[in-house]
Parts: structure tokens; C-alpha cells; sequence
């Protein structure tokens, strides 16, 4: 296919993933070392399936020492210490091995002794102190080598104040205290909420989103977005962004959508004729905008059930309008740059059709069907268990009609498997789903025509296992900076200090909250991005009259933009790499075309029907949704300048303004808004059949 056939070079995209993404960054192994790496990585993810499926009963103080524990073995083994490190093939120092060792063994001592430190409780003794700061300082390195320095900053910024405040309290117990709270106490510290929900089910949505790559579902939706709109003016872009908000049902990484299906879009948006800096900006914020996309949104949505107490459901139909209408404006900024620059679409015949497409490859969207599903019924980390099994069966679907058996009844029989335990051999639902998976791996032994083979699922648990290090490491280092809130009630004085200062000037309160998301976010993991500003910053808001759910989407969508806007775009700066642009105007073009997600935040935050809750009828909400595409309409033409015709600055500031109207879900605003919008139009189409000339808005 056309649109295939432009592609980077694996090496190169590996390259980029290793300078940009984090998560990417590990050693240069072959021969036996790669094999008992890739060996760690897959007992890894194996061991936490079974944590979740199979002993899921098993107390916090075992479950979250041991994740931990885990986690940082395999750390220290995957992330060298340094770059020049990473450059040594074959190299894995004696003092990582020891540091992989050592973090295995104290955090199980915590799982080993866990009776007599809760009889303890925080009259802790000296042995346990100095394990405590030895267990906290091994996070703390693996967070320097895989996640970056900027949350360490952070987390010993707060970790002073904390000292501080408790020496001002009671100086003779301060350092039993803290380390009581930081590493010892589940209700706060590093084995509070964030790791908590991290181990329950975020990691295991990773590995989901690991397998469904691996059974071909980034291609399908690639060749389902270019079956709608590649042959469409300014196809290749379009394509972009409608595979990218596809892609983000399942991925929550902006760099790795950006290098994965920018190495094939970005090629193509150039050769059609789009500037390189437009096409990386196109890419990189469609990319971001993943992380936005319903139904898994990235971790930090896992992270936001358990803080606000809401339900994942309601927070995943709440995000639904506003990632509709995020993609809608990079869609028509996108579609009237084309008609600016009077671009075409990629030849019809290159492309596949709509409905053979569906009938052929639709079954591979099963998994995240029945994901939506389960999440109804089940437990979040159930859910993606049952889901993971089903991308399994589908890998086992083959391509050979002859063969029947392996084809198409194959795949049928993990699912008969997990029927027949949970039903009719009642087992529980957790151990039938994982007795079903096993099912699932030893048929993939007879599947010679499928997706699905042995190898295929090793590299679906070391996928899974190498992207959820990073935000496993974050997540701790963010339940460090949470528990000093909770441990010296910070929040509740900056609440007291900021609530009247901010009383007259709401949207003053929203703007600098805005303004902490992105410069934290620079530097910081979307995660821990957003538990530290719902730790601090979200109160606050709520405290100011703004609804819990819309208080904690503002600071979540903040977080994430902070991927695209410059200085420190990383998103933006894999998209330039990839297209050879320049990396400053790749990161203004990215937030420019993003600009929907710097307003649908205030308008949520001021009026949170937008977020489909406290709607009064079913008609105003259609009304609420057709005036907000209309007004991203109207941010898509005054942005890019272009109607029918190029269009003069005052009505482009008509645009702008209209635009943002119509967003705002108020009768008043929208009628406001349609006027600024609509006279615009109005007149540009009037001077188009005076002068004769075809539409330019198809």
C-alpha cells in the first residue's frame, strides 16, 4: 500500500525513542545477556498477572513492597547509570547487579517482617530507619536514571518542608517520622494511592497496550484512517490525526505515537506538499492528544478514579466531548491549511475500502470492545486482564482459509477455556481468565498462518514490562510528594492562604494553575504531573466553587499539553526529528494546532456541562455539542487564516473570538459566537459566487 511504503528505518526510530522517551532508554545487550534480560521482562509482567489474577487477595503489605521491589530489580538491570554507560554494549556493572539485588531484598523484608512493623507502627526502631532511607534513596537513583531529575527536584523540595515542619513540631522523633510516613505507612508515601493504583491495574493496562500492538491494531486503525480521509484533501494529515486519537485507546505515551506512527504519516504529509514543521506538529499533537482519548486515557486516568472516589466510567464518558472536540480542531486546522496550500490526497486506488476493511480486520477491535464492557461489571485490572486474553484469541485468528481449524476455531477455544472455569468449573473469574490466557499461549504453539506465536507474546510482556518501569518509579516518587502534603497539611494551608487571595479573580486561580501543570509537566511524567497538582493545586479549585470531576480533568489536561508546548516539547522534538524541522517551530505549530486544549479546559472548569454531567435534556446537550464543533471551527479558520479565501487579520480576530464563544456552553455566548463566525463566512462566500470561483470548504 502507498501509505505504507515510507518508512523510517527501524534503527532510526529506535534511536529517537532512546534520546526522547524515557521509558525507551536501557542497555545495548545481546547474545545470552539479551536472552535472560528479555527472560526478567517476561516473568516481570507474568508475575503481576498472577498477583492480579490469581493470589489478587493478597494484603497491601505484601502486593506493594513486592510490585516495588520488583520493579526496581528490574530497573536497575534495564537503565544504565549513565550515558556513557549506555553506550558499552554488553555492560552491566557489578554495582547495578548489587543495586538490583539489594532493592529486591529490602523492600521484601518489608513483606517478610510486615506483622511486626504494623505492631510497630511509627514507633519504629533504628534497623528499621536506616532500611527505610536506604529503600527510599534506591528509588530515588532508579527515578535519576529512568525518569529524570526534575521529580526528584521536586520531591526533595517537599521532602525539606516536611523535615522542616516536623522538626518545628517535635525534633527528637522528625527523622523516625518521616520515614515512618515515606516508606512504612500505606496511607501516605510511596506506597500510597499512586503505587497502589499503579500495581492494581496501570501496569496491566501497559502490557494491554503492548499486546494489542503486537496483533496489528496500530496498522488497522493506520489503514482505517486512510480508507476515510486519505483521498481527501490534504489526506495524509487527516490520516494523522484520525489514527493518532485511534492509537490513543489504547497507548498513553506522546513520544512513542509520535516516533511509532509518525515514522509513516510524516513522510507522507511531506511528500504531498505540507512544510516539515507543520507535518512533525501535525503528528505531535495528535500524538499528545491520545493520552486524552477514551477508553484508557494514559495512567494518570486510573490515577484520578482513586483520588476523586468517582468511578472510571464516569471519568472516561466525562473526557469523551472534549477529546471529540480536541481532534476536531487539529482536524479542520489541518483540512484548511490543505485548501490554503491547495493540497491533495493520495490516489483512490492506493487506498483500502471502508467496509472490506471492517469485515476483514474489524475483529481486531474485540479486545477494546469488550474492555468497555468489562469495565461495567469487573475491576479495572480484571478488565484488562479479560481484555489481554481476548487480544490473544484474536492474534490466533489466521489468514488461511484452507485451514479452518487453526483460522477460525482456534481462536474460539480460550475463550470456551475461560466459560468453561468460570462457569460451569467455578473457579472465580480471576483464575479462569488466567487458566484461559495459558490456553491461549499453547495454542499459539499450532498457529503457523496467525499473528500470534510464542515469540510474539515474550514481546508483549517485555513491551509491557519495559514502558511500565518509568511510571511505576514515577508513581512512587509522586506518592512521596503527596504523603508530605498529607503528613504536614500543606494542602490545607495553601488553601487557606491561596481561596482568598484568588476570591475575585477565578479565572487569575485557573490561568497560574495552568501555568504550574505546564512548567511542571515539562520535566515531569504525565503521571506524577497530575497527582501533584491534584494534590496541591486541585483542591484549591474545588475549594473556589469548581466541580471535583472538572477541577481534576483541568489539571490532567494541562499536564499532558505540556508535551507539545516549547521550551521542552518532547513530543513536538520527535515529530522535528523525524521530518528534519526545526525543533522551536515544530513545538509553536504543535501548540497552535493544540489550541483547543488550551481553552476546553476553562470552558469545562467555568461550566462543566461539557463534561456530560449536571446536563439538564438530551437536547441541549446535542445543542452543547454542535455550537462547541462549530466554535472549533471557527478557532481552525481563524488560526490558519483560510475560508473560501485567505482571510483579512480583523476576520480572523472575528473567527478567534466567535470561536471561543461557541465553546462556552451559554445561550447568550453562542449567539454571540454564531454572529462572529457566521459573518465571516457569510461574506467570504457571497465574494466566492461573485467571483465565480469553486468552494474551497468541501
Amino acid at each position: 500500500m502507498l501509505f505504507k511504503k515510507k518508512k523510517l528505518e527501524a534503527h532510526n526510530t529506535e534511536e529517537l525513542l532512546q534520546e526522547l522517551d524515557r521509558d525507551s532508554k536501557s542497555r545495548v545487550l545481546t547474545g545470552w545477556r539479551n536472552t535472560m534480560m528479555n527472560t526478567i521482562y517476561v516473568l516481570y509482567a507474568v508475575v503481576l498477572i498472577v498477583m492480579a489474577l490469581v493470589i489478587s487477595g493478597a494484603t497491601q503489605f505484601t502486593r506493594l513492597p513486592l510490585f516495588v521491589g520488583m520493579t526496581l530489580f528490574v530497573g536497575y538491570l534495564k537503565f544504565p547509570a549513565c550515558k556513557k554507560d549506555a553506550l558499552r554494549e554488553n555492560y552491566i556493572p557489578w554495582y547495578d547487579i548489587l543495586l538490583a539485588v539489594a532493592s529486591l531484598l529490602i523492600y521484601c523484608y518489608y513483606v517478610v517482617n510486615q506483622k511486626a512493623i504494623i505492631l510497630m507502627a511509627n514507633r519504629i526502631g533504628k534497623k528499621e530507619i536506616v532500611i527505610g532511607i536506604i529503600a527510599i534513596l534506591l528509588l530515588v537513583e532508579l527515578c535519576r536514571r529512568s525518569t529524570g531529575i526534575p521529580i526528584i527536584v521536586v520531591a526533595g523540595a517537599f521532602t525539606a518542608y516536611a523535615v522542616y515542619w516536623l522538626m518545628n513540631n517535635n525534633p527528637r522523633t522528625a527523622l523516625r517520622n518521616l520515614i515512618y510516613n515515606l516508606f512504612y505507612n500505606l496511607n501516605c508515601g510511596i506506597f500510597s494511592s499512586p503505587i497502589t493504583v499503579c500495581a492494581s491495574f496501570i501496569v496491566l493496562f501497559i502490557i494491554l497496550g503492548s499486546f494489542l500492538e503486537k496483533t496489528g491494531i496500530g496498522t488497522f486503525f493506520v489503514d482505517l484512517a486512510n480508507s476515510i480521509a486519505g483521498a481527501s484533501v490534504g489526506g495524509p494529515a487527516k490520516v494523522a490525526v484520525i489514527s493518532s486519537a485511534l492509537e490513543g485507546m489504547y497507548s498513553g505515551s506522546s513520544v512513542a505515537n509520535t516516533v511509532g506512527s509518525g515514522s509513516i504519516t510524516i513522510p507522507t504529509m511531506k511528500r504531498i506538499g505540507y512544510k516539515p514543521e507543520f507535518a512533525a506538529a501535525v503528528e505531535a499533537a495528535a500524538s499528545t492528544g491520545g493520552q486524552i482519548m477514551p477508553p484508557i486515557m494514559g495512567a494518570a486516568a486510573f490515577l484520578m478514579a482513586e483520588i476523586t472516589g468517582l468511578p472510571y466510567v464516569t471519568i472516561v464518558v466525562a473526557a469523551i466531548l472534549p477529546a471529540i472536540l480536541y481532534f476536531a480542531g487539529i482536524f479542520m486546522m489541518v483540512h484548511f491549511e490543505a485548501k490554503r496550500l491547495g493540497l491533495k490526497g493520495l490516489p483512490k486506488e492506493a487506498m483500502p475500502n471502508f467496509f472490506r476493511l471492517i469485515l476483514k480486520n474489524g475483529y481486531l477491535l474485540l479486545p477494546v470492545v469488550v474492555l468497555v464492557i468489562c469495565m461495567n461489571y469487573f475491576t479495572a485490572g480484571l478488565s484488562a486482564c479479560v481484555a489481554i486474553l481476548f487480544s490473544l484469541a484474536v492474534g490466533l485468528v489466521g489468514n488461511d482459509k484452507k485451514q479452518i481449524f487453526r483460522s477460525y476455531i482456534l481462536p474460539l477455544l480460550p475463550i470456551a477455556v475461560l466459560l468453561l472455569f468460570w462457569k460451569v468449573i467455578p473457579i472465580g473469574m480471576g483464575p479462569a481468565v488466567f487458566v484461559a490466557m495459558v490456553a491461549a499461549v499453547l495454542c499459539s504453539i499450532f498457529t503457523k498462518s496467525s499473528v500470534l506465536k510464542i515469540s510474539t507474546v515474550a514481546e508483549g510482556l517485555k513491551g509491557g514490562t519495559t514502558s511500565s518501569i518509568g511510571v511505576a518509579v514515577a508513581c512512587a516518587m509522586a506518592g512521596i510528594i503527596s504523603g508530605v502534603v498529607s503528613m504536614t497539611a500543606l494542602g490545607t494551608t495553601l488553601v487557606a492562604i491561596i481561596v482568598p487571595l484568588a476570591e475575585k479573580g477565578l479565572i487569575l486561580a485557573l490561568f497560574c494553575t495552568m501555568l504550574a501543570c505546564i512548567v511542571l509537566g515539562m520535566g515531569v511524567p504525565t503521571t506524577a504531573n497530575y497527582v501533584i497538582m491534584a494534590t496541591i493545586t486541585a483542591p484549591i479549585l474545588i475549594k473556589m466553587g469548581i466541580p471535583m470531576l472538572a477541577a481534576h480533568m483541568f489539571v490532567f489536561y494541562f499536564g499532558i499539553v505540556a508535551d507539545i508546548t516549547p521550551p521542552v516539547a518532547l513530543a513536538a522534538y520527535a515529530g522535528s526529528a523525524i521530518a528534519h524541522s526545526n525543533p522551536l517551530k515544530t513545538g509553536v505549530t504543535a501548540t497552535k494546532l493544540a489550541i483547543g486544549a488550551f481553552i476546553i479546559p476553562y470552558v469545562f472548569a467555568l461550566n462543566p456541562a461539557l463534561l456530560l454531567v449536571e446536563v439538564e435534556s438530551v437536547p441541549k446537550l446535542i445543542i452543547i455539542m454542535i455550537t462547541a464543533i462549530v466554535g472549533m471551527m471557527g478557532l481552525a479558520t481563524g488560526m490558519t487564516g483560510f475560508i473560501y479565501a485567505k482571510a483579512p487579520w480583523w476576520m480572523r480576530l472575528m473567527l478567534i473570538l466567535g470561536g471561543v464563544m461557541l465553546i462556552v456552553p451559554s445561550p447568550v455566548s453562542d449567539i454571540i459566537g454564531l454572529i462572529l463566525v457566521g459573518v465571516p463566512f457569510l461574506l467570504q462566500l457571497l465574494q466566492k459566487k461573485k467571483n465565480g470561483a469553486h468552494p474551497a470548504a468541501a
